[in-house]
């Protein structure tokens, strides 16, 4: 089960989780540095850390999962996100150069098919970021956060997923190695705690993130999927069965 977008966002609203997303972008900094005109997607819950990235790529857009929901971004300017089921996006193949998942990995229905979809819009050589939490962490360990919702992974564990996906694993590091706390004097160490987690406690941060790349010369089997959703627009109007058997023709 996806987490509510209301959630998320009054997460990254909080005090603690802008903390967490300082946390989270600096560990993403130390992989991706720049993205000079390349095609750049957030799948998932990415918004608050593509801004970082958006000014020096070509294009920046943010998918975002039907069961989860989505909102506008950028703010102050036209919308670049769209709802889809991340089994099946509504984009051609080897249509990107990057892309940046957050929130997303965890909550995925089967997420051998999510990172296979991910395979066939990146383009050669493409490169994706999984931004997942620690199944060891402290921070997986506690509800009142997203990073503690959904499916925990192991180093291990992702590695293993990306290869069976036809990705080739690369850089790691790590994030939020200060307790998920609201506590101020916490907060106020959070720095402190940072640096010192790095090098005492890597194995037990709150978040792994591991960057791959696309793998060109093995074969992915060609099955055929049809698919299993249908979206349905919330305020769409539906007719009642009262109706229904009024307007059928009688035989």
């Amino acid at each position: 089960m996806h987490a509510d977008i209301v959630d998320l966002r009054q997460f990254y609203h909080s005090r603690l989780g802008r903390f967490a997303e300082h946390s989270v972008a600096m560990a993403l900094s130390s992989i991706w540095a720049n993205l000079p005109g390349e095609r750049l997607m957030g799948l998932g819950y990415a918004a608050p850390y593509l801004d970082r990235f958006g000014p020096g790529a070509e294009r920046t857009f943010a998918f975002m999962p039907a069961g989860q929901g989505a909102v506008n971004w950028p703010v102050g300017g036209p919308s670049a996100t769209a709802l889809v089921f991340d089994e099946e996006l509504p984009l051609p193949d080897a249509a990107l150069d990057r892309v940046l998942m957050v929130h997303s990995l965890e909550f995925a229905e089967n997420p051998r098919e999510t990172l296979k979809e991910l395979w066939r819009v990146l383009a050669p050589g493409g490169r994706l970021v999984i931004v997942a939490p620690n199944r060891r962490g402290v921070w997986a360990r506690f509800e009142h956060t997203p990073f503690g919702a959904g499916r925990p992974y192991s180093r291990g564990q992702l590695i293993r997923l990306l290869r069976e996906s036809n990705f080739t694993p690369g850089a790691f590091a790590e994030a939020l190695l200060f307790p998920p706390s609201e506590r101020a004097v916490i907060l106020r160490m959070r720095s402190v705690l940072e640096r010192i987690g790095r090098r005492m406690w890597p194995v037990f941060s709150g978040v792994i993130i591991v960057e791959a790349q696309k793998r060109l010369y093995q074969g992915l089997p060609v099955a055929a999927r049809a698919s299993r959703r249908v979206f349905v627009p919330v305020l769409s109007p539906q007719t009642s069965r009262a109706a229904h058997r009024r307007t059928r023709p009688i035989s």
